[in-house]
C-alpha cells in the first residue's frame, strides 16, 4: 500500500474506502470486508449516522486500531455543539481520530475549526482537514485559522481537478482526498477511450486505470462500495504505474464538470440541517 505524509508527518494510505450514504448494517459489513482485503484507512462522517456501525466493524474485523487511518466529519449543525468531538470519538469506540474534518462551509464554520485546532492540541485527533472550502470561505479559513488544514475533501477527478482551489492551498501543504473519485459513475467519464486503452495495457479496469491515476497525481481517493468484488478490485491498484505521457492524456480531459453543485445558498443550508447522533444504530 502506497502511504502519503502528511504537512505534519502523520502518515496515511493512499487510498481507503468511503461510507457514504451507507446503512448501519452496510457501513459495517463494508468495513469488515475491506479491512479483510487490505484496506487500512475508513472514512464516516457524523452527518453519514454509520459512525457507531463503522466502529463495530473496525472491532469484528480483529485488525489492531493503530494499524487503521481513520477519518470523520463534524457536521454544520454541530459547530456550536459542545462535545461533538468527544462524541464522534464515543460513537466510533475509540481514543483518538488519525484525520477529522469540518464537513460544509456554512453556519459558523470558524467555531467548528476551532474546535478540531483545540482537540488537535489535546491529542484527540492527529490531522485536521476540511470538506468542500472554495473561494473566499476558504480564503478566510486560511486567515483566520492557528493550525493551517492538513487535507481537503474534495469532488475531483479526470473532469474536475479545481487547481483554483488546490492552489490556493498550496502554501500549506494541505493534501487532497478525492471524493467522487469516478465522477459518480458516470459512464461517459469511465469509458473513455483513454481509460480503455490503459486498461488493456495493464490488464486493468477502466475504474482502476482513474484509482492510480489520483494516487500518483498526490490524491487520496476514498472510493465506496458495498459490493466485496467492487472493494477488492478497488484497492488493487498499485502493482503497475502510468508513464508520464500517460497522466498528461489523462490530464488533458478536465473539463471543469462537477457531479455536485453547492451554491453558497444551499451550504447555509447545511447549518440547519440538525442530526441526532444518539438515535444511530
Amino acid at each position: 500500500m502506497m502511504t502519503f505524509s502528511l504537512s505534519n508527518g502523520v502518515k496515511m494510505p493512499a487510498a481507503g474506502i468511503g461510507t457514504f450514504l451507507m446503512t448501519s448494517a452496510q457501513a459495517e459489513q463494508a468495513v469488515i470486508d475491506a479491512l479483510s482485503c487490505g484496506y487500512r484507512m475508513i472514512d464516516t462522517a457524523q452527518a453519514y449516522m454509520n459512525e457507531r456501525a463503522v466502529g463495530r466493524g473496525m472491532k469484528k474485523s480483529g485488525v489492531a486500531r493503530e494499524e487503521i487511518f481513520l477519518s470523520t466529519k463534524i457536521w454544520a449543525s454541530q459547530y456550536l455543539t459542545e462535545g461533538t468531538v468527544e462524541k464522534s470519538l464515543e460513537l466510533l469506540d475509540t481514543e483518538y481520530m488519525d484525520l477529522m474534518f469540518i464537513h460544509q462551509p456554512s453556519g459558523d464554520f470558524m467555531a467548528g475549526y476551532r474546535k478540531l485546532e483545540k482537540a488537535y492540541k489535546e491529542g484527540k485527533i492527529r490531522a485536521i482537514g476540511i470538506s468542500n472550502f472554495h473561494d473566499e470561505k476558504l480564503a478566510r479559513l486560511l486567515l483566520e485559522s492557528e493550525i493551517k488544514p492538513h487535507m481537503i475533501q474534495m469532488e475531483a477527478h479526470p473532469y474536475y481537478t479545481d487547481t483554483k482551489t488546490i492552489d490556493m492551498l498550496k502554501d500549506c501543504g494541505c493534501r487532497v482526498m478525492a471524493w467522487y473519485p469516478l465522477g459518480h459513475g458516470d459512464k461517459a467519464l469511465i469509458n473513455e477511450p483513454v481509460f480503455t486503452a490503459l486498461a488493456q495495457k495493464y490488464g486493468k479496469s477502466n475504474a482502476q486505470i482513474i484509482l492510480r491515476w489520483h494516487v500518483q497525481k498526490g490524491n487520496q481517493v476514498i472510493p465506496g462500495s458495498t459490493n466485496p468484488d467492487h472493494i477488492k478490485d478497488n484497492i488493487d491498484i498499485f502493482d503497475f504505474e502510468l508513464t508520464d505521457a500517460e497522466m498528461e492524456d489523462i490530464a488533458g480531459l478536465n473539463k471543469n464538470v462537477r457531479y455536485y453543485n453547492s451554491t453558497s445558498e444551499m451550504e447555509e443550508g447545511y447549518a440547519g440541517y440538525v442530526i441526532d447522533l444518539d438515535s444511530q444504530e
